[in-house]
Order: structure tokens, then C-alpha cells, then sequence
């Protein structure tokens, strides 16, 4: 079998999953629906361009719509932004100014009209057996990879961003999130370092390495794409978003001394003793100042900087101390370690055993296990 047939039938097979996961997250029923649509979309343009790995031959017939297909690549990067800013502001919405993601692919188009679209098909032809005929397509190559190194620096910032606000103002653990969108983009940053080699390489006429490059790309493709499968089907509650109305506390204005901050605090402990506010797993700094009757910035101010804590930590610590007490209860010997972190306020094991043991140094089984 040659290393030609091997990236067809990679790039088949990358293709067929795309189209189910495609369908799938256009169909699920979610209340995170913008997010699905715009997943579908990146991988349905990701699809596209790996089925001319098979489908070269047959488009060379149709050749305005293999130079379309390939001009779609523009959108890719900026689609895939936009995902990940659906993923980390709850609030976010598709508006027309975002329609400017779509400059480049709409002016490279408006450019092939004269000198390819209304061409005639032997000219075409021509022009598409002539590579340096068509600088439009060079240049295609070239944008792709520009979008591509600012819109994953952009996804980085806004991952950084996300994190922030999401420990400043939630006690509700949104690590998945974040892990699932910096892997994906790492990810996304290392396949397009291969991509970009063997781009360079196609321009420099070394074809046996460029290749084993495709080849490459195509086997990376189904595996990433099935990555993403088992991803979904072990995460169904994955897409939580934070809200980007609120603004880590270093983008606010300096809040001004406060005097009375110490009073202020020992009332918010009084209150976190007396009611137990963190045993609401989703418990947020809004949800809390409501309580308090203060508001949420000055609530946010008094812990972050005052105390010198993130609510998430803040929070977590009164749930530890509560989890502390019922695994030494006697009467409460027989209940399990999963039983008493839900009980608490933690919604998964993993981050309570993490919690648990940065207040303690020890796991919650040890402890239950050591001498008092």
C-alpha cells in the first residue's frame, strides 16, 4: 500500500468522523447551543480541507469550487476563536461586528472573481497546474498561518482571563473548562506547527517530505477527532462559562483604604459559620454578597485583597474544615468519602481530594485513617 493510499484513507476516515460529530453536536439538545454550533462548524471546516487529500483528483473537474473550498481555510482560525470565547463568557453572543472575522476569506474571493471565477474552465485549468500563476493562493498559505499565530495568542489570553475571574467570583470548580480549551489549543498549536512545515515544504518543491507530512496530518486528524468523541461522551457538563461582565480585580479601579474592612470581615465569617452558605456547590461571590446585603465588587475587594484569598480558596476552606468534622464524627463512620464531599459543596472527587489536600497535606482518607 503507498503512502498516498495511507493519507487517503486516513483522511477518509478523519472525514467520516467529523460529519457524525458534526451532526451530533448540531442536533444534541443543549442549553449550550452557540458553543455546538461553532465546534460543528470548525471541525466541519477542518473536514473540508482533509477530504481534498481524496477528493483532489475529482475537484480538478470543478476547479471554482476547489479554489473556494481551499479559500475556506480563512475562516478556520477565527471560527475556532470564537469557540473558545462562547466557552468562556457565559454571556457571549454573535453579533455583526464579528462578521469582520470574515474580511480576509471575503477579499481574497472578491479578488479571484476577475482574474479566476470568471475565467474560462481551460484557463482554470491552466492557471491551477501553475501554482505561481495564482499568488492569491500563496497568500492564502501566508494569512492562514498570520490568523493563526494571533488568534491562538488571543486564546490564550482569554484562557488566562477566564481563569481569573472564574477563581475570583465562583466556588464552583471550572477547571474542566479551562483544561478542555488549553489542551485543545496546544493541541491545535502543535498539529499546526506540522501543517505549517509542510507548507513550507510544498513552496520548496521537497514533495517525498511533504508527503509523509500529509500522512502525518491525517493520522494526528483521527485521532484528535476521537479524542473529542470520548471527551463529550465522559464530560457532558463541560461547557460552563464564566461571566465576562465581571473583570479581574487588577483591570478594576484601585479600590480606595477602608477602615472598617476588619469589621466587615468578621462578619462575613460570622456568616459563612452560622449559615453555611458554601454547602451550595454553586455557590457564587454575586449569590454571597446578596446575603450579606453588600455589594459583589466590595464583597470581592474584602476577600481577594483584604483577606488575601480567591473566593474559590476562600470558600473551599470553610468546606474542608465542615469535611474535616464529618470524617472524625462517629456518627458518621459509616458514610462514605464520596457522601461527605457532596455533602459539603463539591461536585467531583477529584477536586475535593485536591482541596483537601492543600488545607492539609494529607488526603481525606488518611486523615479519616490517622489518630486524632
Amino acid at each position: 500500500m503507498t503512502g498516498l493510499n495511507l493519507i487517503s484513507i486516513f483522511a477518509i476516515i478523519a472525514v467520516a468522523i467529523s460529519l457524525i460529530l458534526a451532526v451530533f453536536l448540531l442536533t444534541v439538545k443543549t442549553r449550550h447551543r452557540l458553543s455546538n454550533v461553532l465546534l460543528a462548524a470548525f471541525i466541519l471546516i477542518n473536514g473540508m480541507d482533509l477530504s481534498m487529500l481524496f477528493l483532489g483528483q475529482w475537484l480538478h473537474r470543478y476547479p471554482g469550487l476547489l479554489v473556494f473550498l481551499i479559500t475556506i481555510s480563512l475562516l478556520n482560525n477565527s471560527v475556532f476563536y470564537l469557540y473558545a470565547r462562547s466557552i468562556c463568557d457565559s454571556d457571549f453572543k454573535l453579533k455583526p461586528k464579528h462578521l469582520l472575522h470574515a474580511v480576509p476569506f471575503v477579499l481574497i474571493n472578491l479578488e479571484l472573481i476577475p482574474r479566476f471565477y470568471l475565467a474560462g474552465f481551460a484557463e482554470k485549468i491552466f492557471m491551477l497546474g501553475s501554482y505561481d500563476t495564482i499568488p492569491e493562493l500563496r497568500w492564502i498559505t501566508v494569512t492562514g498561518h498570520l490568523q493563526f499565530t494571533a488568534y491562538i495568542i488571543g486564546i490564550f489570553l482569554l484562557l488566562k482571563k477566564y481563569r481569573k475571574i472564574d477563581l475570583e467570583n465562583y466556588a464552583d470548580p471550572r477547571i474542566i473548562t479551562y483544561r478542555w480549551l488549553f489542551q485543545l489549543a496546544l493541541i491545535d498549536t502543535i498539529v499546526h506547527g506540522v501543517v505549517m512545515v509542510k507548507d513550507i515544504l510544498k513552496l520548496s518543491g521537497f514533495s517525498v517530505v511533504f508527503d509523509h507530512l500529509q500522512l502525518l496530518v491525517g493520522i494526528n486528524a483521527v485521532f484528535i477527532l476521537c479524542w473529542f468523541v470520548f471527551k463529550a461522551l465522559y464530560n457532558p457538563g463541560l461547557f460552563r462559562g464564566v461571566s465576562f461582565q465581571l473583570q479581574p480585580l487588577k483591570e478594576q479601579a484601585r479600590p480606595v483604604a477602608d477602615t472598617a474592612a476588619p469589621g466587615k470581615i468578621e462578619g462575613i465569617r460570622a456568616h459563612m459559620l452560622a449559615h453555611e452558605p458554601y454547602l451550595d456547590p454553586s455557590l457564587t461571590i454575586q449569590e454571597l454578597a446578596r446575603q450579606l446585603k453588600i455589594p459583589a465588587k466590595e464583597l470581592s475587594v474584602l476577600i481577594n485583597l483584604h483577606i488575601g484569598q480567591h473566593f474559590f480558596d476562600f470558600v473551599n476552606e470553610y468546606r474542608i474544615k465542615k469535611a474535616m468534622q464529618l470524617l472524625r464524627d462517629d456518627q458518621k463512620k459509616e458514610r462514605t468519602v464520596q457522601e461527605i464531599f457532596f455533602e459539603v459543596g463539591f461536585n467531583s472527587k477529584s477536586s475535593f481530594n485536591t482541596a483537601f489536600k492543600k488545607h492539609t497535606t494529607i488526603t481525606p482518607r488518611e486523615y479519616r485513617n490517622s489518630p486524632s
